[in-house]
This record gives C-alpha cells, sequence and structure tokens, in this order.
C-alpha cells in the first residue's frame, strides 16, 4: 500500500496532483528558470524606473512602476506552484543569477528610448520562455500550471505591446 501522496498507476506514479512523478521535476526545474527570469525582469524594471531622466520622465516613471508590481505579482504563484508540485525554488540572488536567461545592464549612461527597448525584448523574450514552459506543462497534463501560465503570457504580451508603442517614439 502506498501513501495518499504518491500512488501506484498503471502508468508509474503519480503525486497528489494527479502528475506523473517523472513529471514534477520537469515541470518544476521550468518554473525555477521562469522565477528567475521573472525576478530579473522586475529588478530591470525597477532599476529603469528609477533612472528614468528625460521629458516624458513623469509618464515613463509610473509606467514601469505600474510593470513592476505586475511582475513581482508573479514571483508569489509560480514559486507556490513549483512548491506545491513538490520542487524546490529560489533560494538567494546568486540562485536567480544562475537561472536567468534575461542579461542584467548596469549602464548608467542609458537614454530613456534605449531602456524602453530593453524591456520591450525583455518582455518578448519572457513570452518565448513563458510559452516553452507551458509547452512542457501541457506534455505532462498539468492543467492547472499552464492556466496561469497563459495569464501571464496575455499580461506580458500587452506589457510587450505598450513598450513597443511607446519606444518607437521615445
Amino acid at each position: 500500500m502506498t501513501s495518499d501522496y504518491v500512488r501506484e498507476t498503471e502508468n508509474g506514479s503519480e503525486s497528489s496532483t494527479g502528475l506523473s512523478v517523472h513529471a514534477m521535476p520537469e515541470i518544476s526545474g521550468e518554473l525555477r528558470r521562469l522565477l528567475a527570469d521573472v525576478f530579473g525582469l522586475y529588478l530591470k524594471t525597477k532599476s529603469f524606473h528609477w533612472h528614468m531622466t528625460g521629458r516624458h520622465f513623469r509618464d515613463y516613471h509610473l509606467f514601469l512602476d505600474e510593470h513592476a508590481t505586475q511582475i513581482f505579482a508573479m514571483t508569489d504563484a509560480i514559486a507556490e506552484r513549483a512548491r506545491k508540485l513538490g520542487g524546490a525554488t529560489l533560494r538567494s540572488i546568486g540562485d536567480i543569477a544562475r537561472h536567468q536567461r534575461f542579461a542584467d545592464n548596469d549602464d548608467a549612461q542609458l537614454s530613456p528610448g534605449d531602456m524602453l527597448s530593453e524591456l520591450r525584448d525583455d518582455n518578448t523574450g519572457l513570452v518565448r520562455f513563458l510559452r516553452g514552459a507551458h509547452g512542457v506543462c501541457d506534455k505532462h497534463g498539468d492543467v492547472a500550471t499552464t492556466s496561469l501560465i497563459e495569464t501571464w503570457i496575455d499580461e506580458t504580451e500587452r506589457r510587450a505591446w505598450f513598450l513597443s508603442e511607446i519606444a518607437s517614439e521615445a
């Protein structure tokens, strides 16, 4: 007799979530990378928010603060989903740096247009990463995680769209 958490099925073992125990490390690994990417994008967005200059300062400053708030809101849901699946999540800034796929930007001379363009590109990249994670979750029948990711894709596409429209005129 097995525990309620993991039970034997015809195709192997499955967790209390109904997912194969083989699916859980792959999905939680994808979520760990996404979490690192989201934290990296959050920090870059806040940095550009803090260092924005120019005649549109107020508009861009508030705009990026709104984006940062939305991006940060993703972090807890990603981490808790990974933990719910039995996986580990990030533990430190160093852990984020090891897993993130975005390049940091410490350039103190970046123009507002360059900041907005870089954030547009990073948000577009995040959409690609989210779609990749969605594919992994879909392959394993993880409907709950794919549902969360679909919402994040929509939000991230909207940010990329807004940034694209603004960056073209900045």
